[in-house]
Protein backbone atom coordinates (compact mmCIF):
# COMPACT_ATOMS: atom_id res chain seq x y z
CA UNK A 1 0.00 0.00 0.00
CA UNK A 2 1.34 3.34 -0.88
CA UNK A 3 2.49 5.90 2.29
CA UNK A 4 1.72 9.41 1.35
CA UNK A 5 2.88 12.08 3.74
CA UNK A 6 1.96 15.95 3.23
CA UNK A 7 3.67 19.26 3.43
CA UNK A 8 3.96 22.70 3.29
CA UNK A 9 0.94 23.92 5.08
CA UNK A 10 1.28 27.04 6.74
CA UNK A 11 -0.17 30.36 7.93
CA UNK A 12 -0.77 33.17 4.91
CA UNK A 13 -2.86 36.41 4.44
CA UNK A 14 -5.50 36.10 1.90
CA UNK A 15 -4.68 36.69 -1.51
CA UNK A 16 -1.32 34.69 -0.73
CA UNK A 17 -0.01 32.06 -2.40
CA UNK A 18 0.70 27.61 -1.07
CA UNK A 19 2.22 24.91 -2.54
CA UNK A 20 1.06 21.80 -0.72
CA UNK A 21 3.86 18.43 -1.41
CA UNK A 22 3.02 15.20 -0.68
CA UNK A 23 5.77 12.96 -1.10
CA UNK A 24 4.72 9.05 -1.66
CA UNK A 25 6.40 5.64 -1.42
CA UNK A 26 6.81 2.54 -3.40
CA UNK A 27 7.51 1.64 -7.56
CA UNK A 28 4.22 2.33 -8.96
CA UNK A 29 3.33 5.69 -8.42
CA UNK A 30 2.81 6.81 -11.99
CA UNK A 31 -0.17 3.95 -11.72
CA UNK A 32 -1.85 5.84 -9.10
CA UNK A 33 -4.19 8.70 -9.96
CA UNK A 34 -3.95 10.78 -6.85
CA UNK A 35 -6.22 13.44 -5.07
CA UNK A 36 -6.42 16.52 -2.61
CA UNK A 37 -9.01 16.83 0.05
CA UNK A 38 -9.70 19.19 2.77
CA UNK A 39 -11.36 19.68 5.83
CA UNK A 40 -12.43 22.52 7.78
CA UNK A 41 -13.34 22.09 11.71
CA UNK A 42 -17.19 21.13 11.86
CA UNK A 43 -17.43 20.46 8.22
CA UNK A 44 -17.57 17.48 5.92
CA UNK A 45 -14.01 16.50 4.05
CA UNK A 46 -14.35 17.97 0.71
CA UNK A 47 -13.06 17.52 -2.14
CA UNK A 48 -10.02 19.68 -3.50
CA UNK A 49 -8.03 18.51 -6.98
CA UNK A 50 -7.31 15.24 -8.75
CA UNK A 51 -4.75 13.80 -11.46
CA UNK A 52 -4.37 11.03 -12.96
CA UNK A 53 -1.28 8.41 -13.41
CA UNK A 54 -0.13 10.21 -16.53
CA UNK A 55 -0.94 13.87 -15.16
CA UNK A 56 -3.05 14.36 -18.39
CA UNK A 57 -6.09 14.61 -16.48
CA UNK A 58 -7.16 16.80 -13.96
CA UNK A 59 -10.44 17.59 -12.16
CA UNK A 60 -11.32 20.44 -9.78
CA UNK A 61 -13.98 20.90 -6.94
CA UNK A 62 -15.73 23.92 -7.91
CA UNK A 63 -14.44 26.25 -5.29
CA UNK A 64 -11.01 26.09 -5.93
CA UNK A 65 -11.57 26.40 -9.97
CA UNK A 66 -9.17 29.22 -11.35
CA UNK A 67 -7.25 29.10 -8.08
CA UNK A 68 -5.40 25.83 -7.48
CA UNK A 69 -3.52 23.64 -9.62
CA UNK A 70 -2.83 20.35 -9.33
CA UNK A 71 0.43 18.58 -10.74
CA UNK A 72 2.80 15.62 -10.56
CA UNK A 73 6.17 14.67 -10.61
CA UNK A 74 6.17 10.91 -10.99
CA UNK A 75 10.49 11.18 -10.73
CA UNK A 76 10.02 12.54 -7.61
CA UNK A 77 6.80 10.31 -6.37
CA UNK A 78 5.09 13.62 -5.69
CA UNK A 79 2.08 15.41 -6.24
CA UNK A 80 1.67 18.82 -5.74
CA UNK A 81 -1.16 21.18 -5.14
CA UNK A 82 -0.29 25.24 -5.86
CA UNK A 83 -2.77 27.67 -4.16
CA UNK A 84 -3.24 31.33 -5.32
CA UNK A 85 -5.63 33.55 -4.27
CA UNK A 86 -6.10 32.26 -0.54
CA UNK A 87 -9.26 32.95 0.87
CA UNK A 88 -10.12 32.61 4.58
CA UNK A 89 -12.85 29.81 3.57
CA UNK A 90 -9.70 28.03 2.45
CA UNK A 91 -8.84 27.29 6.08
CA UNK A 92 -8.49 23.54 6.64
CA UNK A 93 -6.46 19.99 6.93
CA UNK A 94 -5.44 19.53 3.57
CA UNK A 95 -4.81 15.87 2.78
CA UNK A 96 -3.49 13.91 -0.33
CA UNK A 97 -5.13 10.35 -0.89
CA UNK A 98 -5.04 8.02 -4.06
CA UNK A 99 -8.07 7.61 -6.20
CA UNK A 100 -9.92 5.51 -7.81
CA UNK A 101 -8.06 6.03 -11.53
CA UNK A 102 -11.35 4.70 -13.93
CA UNK A 103 -13.67 7.12 -12.42
CA UNK A 104 -10.95 9.77 -11.86
CA UNK A 105 -10.47 9.75 -15.77
CA UNK A 106 -14.82 10.04 -15.46
CA UNK A 107 -14.79 12.77 -13.61
CA UNK A 108 -15.69 11.19 -10.82
CA UNK A 109 -13.70 11.31 -7.31
CA UNK A 110 -13.33 8.07 -5.29
CA UNK A 111 -10.49 7.97 -2.31
CA UNK A 112 -9.52 4.41 -2.61
CA UNK A 113 -7.23 3.53 0.43
CA UNK A 114 -4.13 5.35 1.07
CA UNK A 115 -4.41 8.65 3.22
CA UNK A 116 -1.51 10.96 4.52
CA UNK A 117 -1.67 12.65 8.08
CA UNK A 118 -2.58 15.93 6.36
CA UNK A 119 -1.45 19.39 6.53
CA UNK A 120 -2.78 22.86 8.34
CA UNK A 121 -3.30 25.61 5.83
CA UNK A 122 -4.90 28.43 8.11
CA UNK A 123 -6.10 31.61 5.84
CA UNK A 124 -5.83 35.11 7.67
CA UNK A 125 -8.55 38.20 6.83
Amino acid sequence: QVQLAESGGGLVQAGGSLRLSCAASGRTFSSYAMGWFRQAPGKERQFVAAISGSGIITNYGDSVKGRFTISRDNAKNTVYLRMNSLKPDDTAVYYCAVVDGTAQRMGSIFPSGSWGQGTQVTVSS
